[in-house]
């Protein structure tokens, strides 16, 4: 989960889609879109391992657009393929 912030902080695509699950993966990401968000924040509020191969993380992730502070929580799902985890899906919480 932090890994995943870090590249879209930094605008590393490339890493999200290797870390997204083939099943719900999208074809591309435009990460370099203005106006672009300048994250400043995330905290994980919990997890919760389901099995050995699955977990669900919940966070919050706060960034700026335009100076105006916005935050995103979310209860993601991952699941581990030969040791590595992937992003699955999540549920955005308004």
């Amino acid at each position: 989960m932090r890994s995943r912030y870090v590249a879209y902080a930094l605008g590393y695509g490339d890493y999200v889609l290797a870390t997204w699950h083939v099943s719900t993966r999208p074809d591309s990401l435009e990460l370099g879109t203005e106006p672009r968000p300048r994250w400043i924040g995330l905290s994980i509020k919990r997890h919760d391992l389901h099995g050995e191969d699955r977990a669900v993380v919940e966070f919050v992730a706060r960034y700026k657009v335009g100076g105006r502070a916005h935050r995103m929580q979310e209860s993601s799902r991952f699941v581990r393929e030969n040791g590595d985890w992937f992003y699955v899906d999540g549920e955005v919480s308004p």
